[in-house]
């Protein structure tokens, strides 16, 4: 298995939707792993896991701000289509209704 340790910034969709999945209301101490880095740096990450990579995504409040957003913009997606599916369906009844 592939691991990688990753910046927030340079995370792609797919690493920042699995954030999101694995940690819907947001991380708390018990999800943080610490470790240091060649530097001894200290370096605070959460995990995510895919078919074949071990994500450790570095933490910081740009991360938490980003997984907000993400979410908040799959939600606005998600309520803009059953929007749009309902306005569908009910024309589809009106118009059914004025053929009889």
């Amino acid at each position: 298995m592939i691991r990688k340790i990753v910046d927030f910034q340079k995370l792609t969709d797919d690493v920042l939707q699995m954030l999101v999945q694995r940690y819907p209301d947001g991380y708390d101490d018990d999800d943080i792993i610490s470790f240091r880095n060649a530097n001894n740096e200290l370096i605070q990450a959460v995990e995510v896991r895919s078919e074949d990579t071990i994500f450790l995504v570095k933490i910081g409040m740009k991360l938490e701000k980003a997984m907000e957003d993400y979410a908040d913009q799959s939600d606005d997606l998600v309520d803009n289509t059953d929007t749009d599916i309902e306005v569908d369906l009910s024309t589809l009844e009106a118009d059914e209704d004025t053929d009889e």
